[in-house]
């Protein structure tokens, strides 16, 4: 198919967070993958209304209304990881929410793509209480794709997924890596020109660390990254607090699968 207006819409990690940094810009799989469709389809135009920090209510609440007004033919909808990790889940408030987009942008017109959760137990050891809550949203998201005919990438089979270089020192965001291999997925699923299947293809293995040296890297952890967030999360605030999207317009992507304006800041 031929797509002339593609559409992000989702959190961190369609923001592209792991992936650059809030000096340079972050790039992430949307813009990756935004280029890869550019090279197949000249003169397309992207637009990513991500928003780190925001969950699946908030992106249908605020990011919805923005990408049905663009009119796109082809939307990414990414969503729930937030709410999963947050205390008072409730899977089917957010699940609605999530098909509460697949109905809206798939009515519109849309070809819609979206994805599976990996086992973020294996990614942080601390999250391994909310296996249950993983697999039930993958259940539902699976069944709300199949209702609204949305192409699904199923991560969570793939044991790679959860592999440490697949994401970044936070555990939080995908590493340049993860970003690359979702982007490629993402190309696999909509059959574009010069994807294939490879993205799927396990990453070497790796030593094992020692016991100290894999209680260093928790502690390490602990302390740099998990600290934080629980700290903003007892103060009520999110790493999103007054920020917009950092692509919130159609814009061209030229010949090559660059945008005109560079790769874009986060705002």
């Amino acid at each position: 198919m031929s797509y002339a207006r593609y559409v992000a819409l989702g959190d961190s990690q369609t923001e592209g967070l792991g992936d650059g940094d809030d000096v340079r810009g972050h790039r992430g799989w949307a813009d990756r993958f935004a280029e890869h469709l550019a090279r197949a389809n000249p003169g397309v135009h992207y637009a990513n209304l991500a928003v780190r920090g925001r969950t699946a209510a908030q992106i249908r609440d605020e990011q919805l209304p923005v990408a049905l007004e663009l009119r796109p033919d082809l939307a990414t909808v990414m969503a729930g990881m937030n709410d999963i990790i947050r205390p008072g889940y409730d899977a089917a408030a957010v699940v609605g929410a999530v098909e509460d987009m697949f109905a809206a942008l798939t009515g519109a017109g849309a070809h819609v793509v979206t994805v599976t959760l990996p086992d973020i137990g294996r990614i942080a050891p601390l999250a391994r209480r909310l296996l249950p809550r993983v697999l039930d949203f993958n259940d539902r998201i699976r069944a709300a794709a199949a209702r609204h005919g949305v192409a699904l990438i199923d991560t969570y089979p793939l044991a790679y997924v959860t592999d440490a270089r697949m994401w970044s020192s936070d555990r939080l965001h995908a590493s340049p890596e993860g970003h690359a291999r979702f982007a490629a997925a993402v190309a696999h699923a909509l059959e574009l020109p010069g994807s294939d299947d490879t993205w799927m293809a396990p990453l070497p293995p790796l030593p094992t660390p020692s016991a100290w040296r894999a209680a260093a890297t928790e502690a390490r952890w602990l302390a740099t990254f998990a600290g934080p967030w629980i700290a903003r999360r007892l103060r009520g605030r999110s790493s999103g607090d007054g920020r917009t999207a950092k692509r919130p317009l159609l814009t061209p992507m030229i010949d090559g699968g660059q945008s005109m304006s560079g790769t874009s800041s986060a705002s």
